[in-house]
């Protein structure tokens, strides 16, 4: 049975994670891509129109790629955890059911029209559709939260007698108090990836002298949208975030905090440290005393719990995946803050497009959102385990018992080898893109 899950789980968190390289981009691309066509026409400047069309591209393939990565992992509800969909299912069902139904087609339908119907249309219309884009991109992200957060913190349901949960409380469903954080955080982290695309592909072209004009366009976009989400990423999301973990996922908490003992007096916050589970302690910490209790309850001298305080088997089952996800995403979150001010204050003073090392620094760091996103969507499904339904579903109740660990591991491997040519695949194309560029036109006398 553990082999069984494990495969089972692996699956499912390689499939998840290579489909969420394309949605994490193109929720946060969307609006980007209305900000330039809205001051297209505010402007009448053909710059931006074109890098409208430019980044639509991206767009578009982002969108190919989310849909071909994103249909497997709705068979691996039927096929890998079906009791789990079987018991759960009068409820995710409806949530995923409208996404597929309304968020999907309204994207996916505007989405041609936006690609090639705006003479037919007209520039305002076409303005719209882009519109209608990001609403369904973003209603999408929603719906698939609120999914997630019922999982995180259960609410509006009863159990029958047969043990299936079903909805007794629709409005409940979309008031949880995990869902509107979640999915604020969620997306101000996706347009952090948008911003250090957009503006590392401004800062190659930069760098190239190819397209330099549009490469102006793409920095400066990039960088302020960049510092803006980097901020609300940290605050106030994170933070609400964070102190919903403290409420309702107390021992997720002190996992993720590395807290294995509790402290009377306050706790530290840990900048550097390695988690020793067995002997329950942190390696070569460096740490400053009392902060964690500061930021968590404003208060100094606050208790935290520690691991010490909760039964061995409703620990997270891996602790120490959970501390280092958590930790990575908020060194990252943090780094990202540092470079965009950096840049937002070199493009204040004039100079920004002129220093190198901070161009060559934004193209460097593109990749890197990707990986914070990564790591924060492992913190929380490491940090809800050992549960499928938080306190209601263990994991191991989940899976489907009839689907041996042979199978699923032969089509995990099956996925692998696709994936991998897809990405290839999908590496060539963009770079493609990147390479021909925005269609050239005339600088405009107007100031980017």
């Amino acid at each position: 049975m553990e082999e069984m899950l494990f495969y089972d789980r692996m699956q499912f968190a390689f499939t998840i994670t290579f489909h969420y390289l394309f949605p994490q981009l193109t929720m946060g691309l969307s609006l980007i891509i209305v900000y330039f066509k809205w001051k297209y026409l505010k402007t009448n400047n053909e710059h931006y129109n074109h890098a409208t069309h430019f980044w639509m591209k991206i767009f578009a393939l982002n969108f190919a790629m989310g849909v071909v990565t994103g249909i497997p992992m709705e068979f691996q509800f039927g096929t890998n955890w079906a009791k789990f969909s079987e018991l759960t299912g009068g409820i995710i069902g409806q949530t995923l059911a409208m996404e597929g139904m309304f968020s999907f087609f309204l994207e996916s339908s505007f989405l041609g029209i936006f690609l090639f119907g705006e003479k037919l249309l007209g520039h305002k219309w076409h303005f719209v559709t882009g519109l209608l884009i990001m609403i369904g991109s973003w209603a999408s992200g929603f719906l698939i939260i609120a999914t997630h957060s019922w999982m995180q913190n259960p609410v509006g349901y009863e159990i029958l007698e047969n043990g299936k949960f079903v909805l007794n409380n629709f409005q409940a469903l979309f008031l949880n108090p995990w869902l509107w954080p979640s999915y604020l955080h969620n997306q101000a982290a996706s347009m952090i990836t948008s911003s250090f695309v957009v503006a590392g592909i401004g800062a190659f072209y930069i760098l190239s002298r190819k397209n330099v004009s549009f490469g102006k366009l793409f920095l400066k976009t990039g960088v302020i949208f960049g510092l803006i989400s980097s901020i609300v990423v940290a605050v106030p999301t994170g933070d609400l975030l964070a102190k919903n973990v403290v409420k309702y996922q107390p021992v997720t908490f002190a996992g993720m905090e590395g807290i294995f003992h509790t402290e009377k007096k306050g706790s530290e916050i840990v900048l550097i440290g390695q988690p020793d589970v067995k002997d329950k302690k942190l390696d070569n910490k460096i740490a400053v005393p009392n902060i964690l209790s500061f930021l968590t309850y404003g208060n100094w001298d606050q208790e935290i719990k520690g691991l010490d305080q909760f039964e061995a088997d409703l620990h997270p089952t891996n602790i120490s995946g959970l501390y280092y996800a958590y930790h990575i995403m908020v060194g990252l979150g943090t780094v990202f803050i540092g470079l965009m001010i950096i840049s937002l204050f070199q493009l204040i003073r004039g100079k920004l497009f002129e220093t190198k090392w901070l161009l060559w620094s934004l193209m460097f760091m593109m990749p890197f959102p990707y990986i914070a996103n990564t790591t924060g969507w492992y913190t929380a499904e490491l940090g809800r385990q050992p549960w499928l339904v938080y306190n209601l579903m263990r994991t191991a109740s989940g899976a489907s018992p009839t689907v041996s660990s042979g199978n699923t591991l032969f089509t995990l491997l099956g996925f692998i080898g696709l994936y991998l040519l897809l990405g290839m695949l999908f590496l060539l194309l963009i770079g493609k893109i990147i390479n021909k560029g925005p269609h050239y036109v005339e600088l405009s006398t107007e100031k980017i």
